[in-house]
């Protein structure tokens, strides 16, 4: 029996290499980027691996696994055997959960953990790799997409021809991600990854404002913590939990035994609306470089020293831990 994430549902697909180095790849749009700092780094959070799931599901679902290469084997747990045994399974559909990519295939699943450097591009075979591509599945053609294909990838001038064939290419400058091999009735534990390790996803509708309410009152820390604690809700990171805290107007040391009642219905409502505008923005702005990461369009995170969008005043940056916190002493409390 493998450990791991539940069932998941179909999501929004969004870039989750964006923000990290990149080689320059062939296509419409090409980057070429220095390693970045560690706190500079774009970490890929719920709205950018939702948008990836999406796309990837609705490009590579219904194709068999021609081929399988480990460039970068560091970055693969599992056996050369459990590599080969992929070719030859058909691709049943990709998932997001927390922020987990994860890749159902007709007998076995591949579950992905980008972490701070992981990046992902769908291409045709005779794209150049981009540089550190540590794990690549060829997929031959199919009949038709699947049905449950996420509406706004129709028609999308990225979309491989259900005739031709496509890789899924998942890069990795330092190997500090992981692809995880599972195969059907072989334990393998994920670090971060198992039944217990994650609560509701951030945009779940089963989430309610009541559910909300009772989940919180057990957790008395600090709110920039509590959005990121996974086991508490699933996807959120340091950039969007910044956003979040934002648009509440709280402070991100804030205790949460010190927020009122319309304080807790704010921060719920608040992740809904920034999750939710976060994935639309991303659905039209990542594809077909699905390896850039787009944070432009945030309010607050990495613009210390700018103008606050709400009230003008400047924005602070700070960076506990080596990662950077943003918010406005102005405007939130």
């Amino acid at each position: 029996m493998v450990r791991l994430i539940a069932p998941l549902a179909v999501l929004p697909v969004v870039d989750c290499l964006a923000g990290l180095p990149s080689d320059p790849v062939a296509g419409p749009r090409e980057s070429s980027t220095a390693l970045p700092t560690l706190q500079s780094v774009a970490v890929p959070e719920l709205p950018d691996l939702t948008v990836v799931a999406e796309a990837f599901h609705a490009a590579l679902a219904g194709r068999t696994i021609a081929s399988v290469d480990a460039p970068g084997p560091l970055a693969v747990r599992g056996t050369p055997a459990e590599q080969a045994a992929l070719a030859g399974q058909r691709l049943l559909g990709v998932r997001r959960r927390g922020k987990f990519l994860i890749l159902h295939l007709s007998r076995d699943r591949i579950v992905v953990n980008p972490m701070l450097t992981g990046r992902f591009q769908l291409a045709g075979p005779k794209v150049k790799r981009p540089g550190k591509t540590a794990f690549v599945l060829a997929f031959g053609p199919r009949d038709e997409p699947p049905a449950d294909a996420a509406t706004w990838t129709a028609g999308a001038g990225w979309m491989p021809r259900d005739e031709a064939p496509a890789e899924m290419r998942y890069r990795d400058p330092t190997q500090m991600g992981k692809v995880y091999l599972l195969p059907a009735g072989i334990e393998r534990e994920i670090p971060g990854g198992g039944p217990d390790d994650f609560g509701p996803e951030a945009d779940d509708p089963e989430l309610t404002l009541d559910v909300w309410r009772r989940r919180i009152r057990r957790h008395p820390g600090e709110l920039k913590n509590l959005l990121k604690n996974q086991e508490f809700v699933a996807g959120i990171g340091n950039a969007y939990s910044d956003e979040i805290l934002h648009a509440a107007e709280l402070l991100p040391f804030r205790k949460r035994s010190t927020l009122g009642e319309g304080e807790i219905d704010a921060l719920h409502a608040s992740m809904q609306r920034i999750v939710s505008d976060a994935i639309a923005e991303l659905r039209q702005r990542v594809p077909p470089t699905f390896e850039t990461q787009v944070r432009d369009f945030l309010a607050v995170h990495n613009k210390g020293g700018q103008p606050c969008p709400r009230c003008g005043a400047r924005i602070t940056q700070i960076s506990p831990g080596g990662f950077i916190t943003s918010y406005c002493r102005a405007c939130q409390r």
